[in-house]
């Protein structure tokens, strides 16, 4: 691409950036203002115009897919040349060329996990810590080290800080620390952490590796700067070596890390840090509504979080809906429903998401949209390419590759990845249930969507496995094919046409996790955190909540304290009363129910019920007389949704049963043969 053409290509704030090509240069970059665009481009500008050379230019983000995502942008715009690459990568990259050199041994092994080395380092001082002590020691010793604190300052840092282990005392968090370095150094390991400590010393303490490095690397923008810790500042500081050739993009408005040692301080002060340092701000809301980018603006205005002001591009959409729910199950129905409605009126799934504050949140909408065979994926788990089947699936398809098929295309090409994924378990419908063999199935229909898309292009066999080598070599996973459900953590970075932010009471969202009130500067994360749900959606946005956990108990809950700059707004009435179970949305077709008769039955008279009615209604009077004897709400035994699953496939045998989800082991072993003698009643 030309210069010119470059530039064409950008809004007037967007041109400043790439014109802007000596440092220091500073962007804010409000959410879906098109900083990944402007900062691409600028490098691009510079490669065309001839004042970069490529292989002298480092582009540094934080995740694999944003570096993967930058440098496909790089090379269809002719600079290919370039590094893009996340700060651990890059890090590591060096640290294997130079650590042989200037030691004469081997780089200490990356470990995959801190788990095993903090349960033999607590071991070692006499304390015993169970799973979730070990994941939030691990998540503190990171902290601990991207934040230059020494294992014999951590008590008085976290104390300070009010950061703390549950169960364990700062010192005793102090000691573990030390004893985890130990055993990491005694087993010749590094963590990720050491990483960037091990590449920051080569590069203070080696004349002769700083100056390689600043000859190698003389132009550096840095993605996310909000994100920067203490620690991936000194690298930084390090690799620049005095200069001031650096462009930084970043939105103080999206700092949610802060808790892993992220300080948007760097972002903020960086005019002080570098003066005469180049500004530009970038306000142009390309991603969202009108009515999405007005509640986005008012979420942050007038509080310490506020950053730009958003301004929105695209033409208006439909109002953002405010739906109040009596309880959480209602609220999952709820949402389910609506998707079945979008879907049927055209909306892909995969252009839908369902976000929530925390992964245990997660399970009710797992039940609801399978209740209704609505394909999902939950966004989160590990790493696409890294994960076992996903491993197995791509060695068994380049096999056939080799075996002789490598030159089918088309239809043929589509059949041979079926039959192979079909060979480890795949079927063309999902599974019923929740867990492994549902993420597994995802997995492996992400590929075939993969393959169908390809085959479609008029590639071949051999072709998709190159391109799933290349996407695997970038971390650029597939597409998912259904409706995705994530955290808002999980969201960043990503967008949808129609988003579902749920959950939103106080003590939520809000996250309250022992009963003690946030501090303020909590309170403004989580704000932060709303807003970077908000802005993942570009046309439809609901925000629900639900007045109690489950049907029948106290309306107790409040609205997230967030919204209430927000309404009154268009507010919907509850589907269900609580305590009366009756859904107001149809459970056959998922539209609005109107009389009370429907309601009453829980959908139009004229749709046929997906289920044995007779069954179900013996099935719920079998549930009554349980829950009577033991005391408890029926709910409790099964919810309606899976007693209508069980009417509708009427299982066999116990593991039958326990593939409907809703019912996990304790519940077969509690009633499972009672059902079975339901069910068999009817036979």
């Amino acid at each position: 691409m030309t210069p010119e053409s470059l530039l064409a290509a950008l809004d007037p704030e967007q041109r400043r950036v790439a014109e802007a090509l000596r440092g220091p240069v500073r962007v804010l970059a409000g959410a879906g203002t098109g900083k990944t665009r402007a900062i691409t481009h600028r490098i691009a500008y510079g490669v065309a115009t001839g004042v970069y050379a490529p292989q002298e230019v480092l582009a540094v983000t934080f995740t694999t897919r944003a570096a993967g995502e930058m440098r496909q942008r790089l090379r269809a715009m002719g600079a290919g040349a370039v590094q893009a690459r996340t700060f651990h990568s890059a890090a590591l990259r060096q640290l294997r060329f130079f650590w042989p050199k200037v030691y004469g041994t081997e780089l200490p092994t990356l470990t995959e996990s801190k788990i095993p080395l903090i349960r033999a380092a607590a071991q070692r001082q006499r304390i015993n810590v169970d799973q979730a002590q070990a994941r939030d020691l691990a998540s503190e010793i990171e902290w601990s080290k991207v934040s230059n604190v020494h294992p014999d300052d951590y008590p008085k840092s976290a104390e300070a800080r009010g950061r703390e282990v549950g169960g364990l005392t700062p010192s005793m968090v102090g000691h573990i620390y030390a004893a985890y370095e130990d055993v990491k150094h005694t087993q010749a390991r590094m963590d990720m952490e050491d990483v960037l400590l091990l590449t920051a010393g080569l590069l203070e303490h080696d004349e002769r590796v700083a100056a390689q490095v600043r000859r190698q690397y003389k132009w550096f923008t840095v993605d996310e700067f909000q994100d920067v810790s203490p620690l991936q500042s000194a690298l930084l500081d390090l690799w620049l070596g005095g200069r001031n050739e650096i462009c930084v993009v970043g939105d103080p408005a999206q700092t949610i890390y802060t808790f892993a040692g992220a300080d948007a301080t760097y972002l903020r002060d960086f005019p002080k840090k570098h003066p005469g340092a180049t500004s530009v701000e970038l306000v142009r809301n390309y991603r969202s509504s009108p009515q999405v980018v007005k509640v986005a603006n008012r979420i942050l205005e007038g509080t310490p979080s506020a950053g730009v002001q958003l301004q929105a591009q695209r033409e208006a959409g439909p109002a953002v809906e405010h739906v109040e729910q009596p309880d959480e199950v209602a609220e999952a129905e709820g949402v389910a429903a609506e998707i079945l409605r979008l879907h049927q009126s055209g909306k892909p799934y995969n252009e839908m998401a369902i976000l929530f504050r925390i992964n245990a949140q997660s399970e009710a909408y797992e039940d609801a949209l399978t209740a209704r065979r609505i394909p999902y994926v939950v966004r989160g788990a590990a790493r696409f390419f890294d994960r076992p089947e996903v491993r197995e699936a791509v060695t068994r398809i380049r096999g056939a590759a080799r075996g002789g098929q490598g030159a089918v295309i088309g239809d043929e090409l589509l059949e041979s990845v079926h039959g192979i994924l079909a060979g480890m378990g795949w079927t063309s419908e999902p599974p019923d249930g929740r867990g492994q063999t549902r993420d597994r199935w995802e997995s492996w229909q992400a590929l075939i969507d993969q393959a169908r898309a390809f085959a479609a292009a008029g590639g071949d066999l051999a072709g998709l496995v190159a391109e799933l080598d290349r996407r695997a070599a970038e971390q650029h996973a597939p597409v998912p094919s259904g409706v995705t459900l994530a955290t808002f953590h999980a969201a960043k970075g990503l967008e949808w046409d129609s988003v579902f932010l749920v959950g939103l009471q106080d003590g939520t969202m809000p996250f309250i996790l022992r009963g003690e009130e946030p501090t303020p500067a909590e309170i403004e994360e989580e704000r932060r955190l709303l807003y970077v749900g908000l802005t993942r959606a570009r046309v439809d946005l609901t925000l629900s909540w639900a007045l109690a956990r489950q049907p029948g108990q106290a309306a107790r809950r409040r609205p997230s304290r967030f919204l209430d700059s927000l309404r009154p707004a268009r507010s919907t009435t509850p589907t269900r009363r609580p305590g009366s179970g009756k859904a107001r949305m149809c459970k056959a077709c998922g539209g609005p129910l109107g009389s009370a008769a429907e309601k009453r039955l829980g959908r139009h008279e004229g749709c046929d019920a997906p289920y044995d009615e007779e069954l179900y209604g013996r099935l719920k009077q079998w549930r009554k007389e349980t829950a009577e004897a033991i005391r408890k709400p029926a709910f409790v035994v099964f919810t309606d949704a899976t007693l209508e699953q069980i009417a509708e496939q009427k299982p066999s045998t116990l593991q039958d049963l326990q593939r409907i989800a809703g019912i996990g082991r304790g519940k077969v072993e509690a009633y499972g043969s009672e059902v079975l003698d339901v069910i068999a009643a009817d036979a």
